[in-house]
């Protein structure tokens, strides 16, 4: 199998699934005593948490960009950066490796399309569901996105770092989530994107109101698949 490079952290609970994930693929798809072959590096969230103008973001940039070079040189194949947030900085690490980084967001759409679905609700922190870096790569797939509540943008935000990232499952939260996938329901949505590696903890993606495309499944899916795949 190609060897694998996670650049982690972004949280480390977050981190625990995508490790947990790939290897259950892995197991079920090669031989009962397998395991992924990989590599990762669990960053200190702290150096990469309110990040608010461009100079924190080049900051940060700078911190991803260093970690993928670490795991090229320590003998990754392919990278996936374990967080949707983070994927605003994609270009600057791909330009700095010379292996390929699996976008997140492609694989979203990529499964979106194959499933027909054309109008979703885009969910997760605020510049995820704000900004153009992760709504254009859906986009390009053929998926309409609704237009971002705000009220629910800031509602989100306060639920996934506060309580989420840190571990803090609520029932308070699984019905803040229901509601809100209702709501966009009723808003016009046939299906949702769940563009936060850690709203798997408090959604269920396999029996809710409408279809949910969790991003950290299908892009634990997609790395295991590229792990499986023969360079021949």
């Amino acid at each position: 199998m190609r060897k694998l490079g996670l650049i982690g952290g972004m949280s480390w609970v977050s981190t625990g699934i995508y490790y947990d994930r790939i290897n259950r693929i892995i197991h079920k798809r090669s031989a009962p005593m397998a395991s992924a072959p990989m590599l990762v590096e669990s960053l200190d969230f702290r150096e990469l948490y309110g990040l608010e103008n461009e100079q924190d973001w080049k900051r940060a940039s700078g911190v991803l960009t260093r970690c993928a070079k670490r795991l090229e040189d320590a003998g990754a194949q392919g990278l996936i950066i374990g967080a949707n947030s983070m994927h605003k900085l994609y270009d600057d690490v791909a330009g700095a490796v010379d292996i390929p980084i699996l976008h997140i967001a492609d694989h979203v759409g990529i499964a979106m399309q194959k499933a027909g679905k054309k109008t979703a609700a885009l969910i997760g922190t605020k510049n995820v569901m704000t900004e153009s870096f992760y709504r254009k790569r859906l986009v390009a797939h053929g998926v309409q996105l609704l237009a971002p509540n705000m009220n629910t943008v800031d509602a989100l935000d306060k639920l996934i770092y506060q309580q989420l990232m840190v571990g803090k499952v609520t029932r308070d939260a699984e019905r803040q989530m229901k509601t809100i996938i209702t709501n966009k329901a009723q808003e016009g949505a046939d299906s949702i994107v769940l563009a936060c590696t850690e709203l798997n903890l408090v959604v269920d993606v396999d029996a809710n109101v409408l279809p949910v495309f969790d991003s950290t499944r299908i892009h634990c899916a997609a790395a295991a698949e590229w792990m499986l795949e023969s360079d021949a």
